[in-house]
């Protein structure tokens, strides 16, 4: 007679693969696995943890398994994440929303609350310039990515919630000509190159390499921008940067040199100078 393999046996199971894999948060992160397979949510798991599961059931179960427990991101699997209250399509074409970010849109909509017009460099999933448009209805937002991979999902994140946001595939700066903005945000590749080998194999062999190495120190990004930027702001204009750790004394010197006022870094919750941004006066 062949084993029974009940939802409460293969979560416990699986729990523990996970854990012995590497896998924080096994517990959780077993639930999401299960429940995608399944169709259910926590609480579906948790009222039919008797019911047993065909071979079909787990099959999908163990294709979800296999790859979490090869390090891919579990968002990738699930193919979302949320920020700022907000569901995002995710793939391995964008970096994965933090909730770190949430810094540099909750300074942005506390510095910049009549901001009409808005540039995010780096777009990638499209959360920043999404979230900004959906708490900024007034605003007109826009975006630059140089991936035509993640632009593609960038569009699709703006489509589904229905925000006015114009994105363009180039560099920084390059498709705007001599256009200004009220705010220019970006949370620009800042990992030192010789520290990418040291990441989680989640971030080091899933997450786009390009939108994380900041070059030798992690600074060249904030070169590229920082000092440019005063030519795309209005007067009063704002620039917000996410931060690395250890970065924020060194790019705020780069706000002084660039001419800009109001100069201030802003902690995540954890304590971390995560967003620096100053002001054209």
């Amino acid at each position: 007679m062949s084993e029974v393999w009940t939802i409460r046996r293969v979560l416990d199971w699986t729990r523990e693969y996970l854990a012995e894999k590497g896998v924080e948060n096994a517990r959780l992160e077993t639930e999401w696995l299960l429940g995608a397979a399944l169709g259910l949510d926590r609480v579906g798991l948790y009222v039919n943890f008797d019911k047993p599961l065909n071979q079909h059931e787990l099959a999908a179960i163990r294709g979800l398994v296999a790859r979490r427990a090869r390090r891919e991101p579990l968002q990738y699997i699930l193919g979302s994440q949320e920020f700022f209250g907000l569901d995002f399509e995710v793939s391995p074409a964008v970096l994965i929303p933090r909730h770190d970010t949430e810094v540099l849109v909750e300074e942005a909509l506390r510095r910049t609350p009549n901001a009409g017009s808005i540039l995010d460099i780096g777009v990638g999933s499209g959360c920043i310039a999404v979230a900004l448009a959906k708490n900024l209805p007034d605003a007109r937002v826009w975006g630059v990515e140089q991936s035509p991979e993640a632009m593609a999902l960038a569009r699709q994140n703006v489509a589904r919630h229905g925000v006015r946001v114009t994105l363009f595939e180039g560099s920084l700066f390059e498709p705007f000509g001599d256009q200004r903005f009220d705010l220019i945000v970006s949370n620009p590749p800042y990992i030192p190159t010789t520290d990418l080998e040291a990441l989680q194999p989640e971030v080091r062999e899933y997450e786009p390499r390009a939108a994380l190495d900041g070059g030798a120190d992690g600074l060249d990004f904030y070169r590229a921008i920082v000092p440019v930027a005063p030519e795309h702001l209005n007067p009063g204009g704002w620039l917000l940067v996410e931060l690395g750790i250890g970065q924020a004394e060194a790019v705020l010197g780069m706000f002084d040199r660039a001419g800009f006022g109001d100069c201030f870094a802003a902690q995540d919750p954890s304590g971390i100078d995560r967003v620096a941004g100053g002001r054209i006066i």
